[in-house]
């Protein structure tokens, strides 16, 4: 018999290294960014591939995307279990918390289902690749492990952190340790050492197990999550989080549970990963021409190279650019070196200033 896993799918994010395309009031995860369908529907669909496996998922996200999110359910024929809205984002362990505890009301006593916990807002070229992970995972998972995915790495990334791993078992490894995003020269050592992975922020672990782990090593946030839950009120397709929830530290996996817990394993994850992060990553996952350039609408480009230049709402020329990102849009217009990509985030923070 299959154990049924339940997609979480946390669609909370802003997005905001990806501006001016991504906005508050329409993310990264709600655009259309590598096919014809977002991000989140692509996640969605991504789940589909566990086959008989697969439950319907729980989406959680703001309030004031909510419309988007169904309609976005809806144009690929998705059911969701619940979608759950926060009255303001606390960050992934209480909306994983949250989750939980709902799937848990609707379980038998003693049940314990796997949840299987992905950002809205991620790229998985492979998704064979990504099913055949979940499905080593679920061994560890079912057996009171907390798991999470390591992204084997390609390169000496200094824009994530890295996970360590310890003693290996039959499809996953101990996590020894998770570390910070390191500088060029340390990342080049973990690259070269091969006992490191980049740390993907999707997990797999059952509903109780999550919630006695959170219980030990973050007390605080779930009385804060129940609260919410039991003030919660249904409002057509939604379940709106009572203000209870505002109350509860904000944090993430990692650092409430994953970074604690002595139970923590990590399966190898090689498919096509990323973050999307930034308008690099994004170029970096894209289909290139000659010239190494992403271009995307009414664009013409005469002599660029390693460019990815995009408009939307007018037409763009670019001449002799090397390495550079152009994004124009009605909201805004963006030029950079590809390098400077991780400073987006301050530009949008001095605009909103």
């Amino acid at each position: 018999m299959y154990q049924t896993v339940i997609p979480v799918i946390l669609s909370g994010g802003s997005g905001t290294r990806l501006w001016p395309l991504s906005q508050p009031e329409r993310p990264k995860q709600l655009l259309p960014l590598v096919t014809d369908r977002t991000l989140l529907q692509e996640t969605v669909i991504r789940t589909r591939g566990l086959g008989a496996r697969a439950g319907a998922p729980i989406v959680v996200c703001n309030e004031s995307h909510r419309f988007l999110v169904a309609e976005q359910l809806r144009e690929i024929q998705a059911d969701p279990k619940a979608i759950v809205l926060e009255p303001a984002g606390r960050n992934t362990a209480p909306a994983a918390a949250v989750a939980a505890e709902l799937v848990l009301s609707g379980s038998d006593a003693g049940d314990d289902p796997i949840l299987l916990v992905l950002p809205a807002d991620h790229v998985i070229l492979d998704e064979p690749g990504f099913i055949a992970a979940v499905e080593q995972g679920l061994a560890a998972a079912t057996a009171g492990k907390l798991v999470t995915f390591g992204v084997l790495p390609d390169k000496p990334e200094t824009g994530y952190g890295y996970i360590r791993r310890g003693g290996t078992h039959d499809g996953w490894a101990d996590v020894a340790e998770f570390v910070e995003k390191p500088d060029r020269s340390t990342a080049e050592s973990y690259l070269s050492s091969g006992d490191y992975f980049w740390n993907s922020g999707m997990f797999l672990f059952a509903a109780r197990t999550y919630l006695e782990a959170l219980s030990e090593h973050a007390p605080a946030m779930l009385p804060a999550c129940r609260g919410a839950i039991a003030a919660a009120s249904a409002d057509a397709d939604f379940l709106r989080l009572g203000q209870e929830f505002l109350e509860c530290p904000a944090d993430s996996i990692d650092y409430a549970v994953m970074e604690k817990t002595p139970n923590a394993a990590v399966v190898a994850l090689e498919a096509g990963w990323s973050d999307v992060g930034s308008w690099a990553a994004l170029q970096d996952v894209l289909e290139k021409d000659p010239d190494g350039n992403v271009l995307r609408g009414e664009v013409v480009a005469e002599g660029c190279r390693n460019c990815y230049i995009a408009a939307t709402s007018r037409p763009v020329a670019v001449i002799g650019l090397r390495g550079c990102i152009v994004v124009e849009t009605a909201d805004g217009v963006l030029v950079m070196p590809r390098d400077r990509a991780q400073a987006v985030k301050d530009i949008v923070e001095r605009l909103a200033s």
